[in-house]
């Protein structure tokens, strides 16, 4: 997902966007719909959030 439309989706959460980074953003979403702020944290293998809307982009 590009940084734009990330961003879009901070802003429906009212979160403030600036210049915060792609793996910043996602994880004040995650953090913001009460899930576990794991996005690009290492641990894509062990999550086990297999249909998370930010998998594809994980590490």
């Amino acid at each position: 997902m590009k940084v734009n439309e990330i961003k879009e989706i901070a802003r429906r959460y009212n979160l403030r966007v600036g210049k915060s980074t792609k793996s910043d953003l996602v994880r004040s979403i995650q953090q913001a719909e009460g899930n576990q702020q794991c996005f690009d944290g290492n641990i894509s293998a062990e999550c086990g959030q297999d249909s998370c809307v930010w998998r594809e982009d994980c590490d």
